[in-house]
């Protein structure tokens, strides 16, 4: 299909970029199938920034269109280790799911 703004037929995908392993193998697998990726990633107050950096770089290695980082409250629905330097990171995993 193609776009009526800019005349250019490429296919377009929205790529969650974490920085992570997983996300950074879906942007390649995209980016190979042709699409022009535009990679979204989030701030959601996270103790490891590396995390962000991680995204910035992958999507900058990728070529993406664009990357854009949203930010997120999420004191607003509940505390976790993973933003809030009062809890505890478990040693342990967890039973059940």
């Amino acid at each position: 299909m193609t776009d009526t703004r800019t005349g250019n037929d490429t296919p377009k995908a929205v790529v969650l970029v974490s920085g992570g392993l997983d996300s950074a193998t879906v942007l390649a697998m995209a980016k190979e199938q042709g699409y022009a990726i535009h990679a979204m990633s989030f701030d959601y107050g996270q103790r490891h920034r590396c995390e962000l950096e991680a995204a910035r770089a992958v999507a900058a290695a990728a070529g993406v269109v664009a990357h854009k980082r949203i930010t997120l409250n999420l004191d607003e629905i509940g505390g976790s280790a993973l933003t809030d330097t009062a809890i505890a990171v478990p040693e342990q995993p967890g039973e059940g799911i």
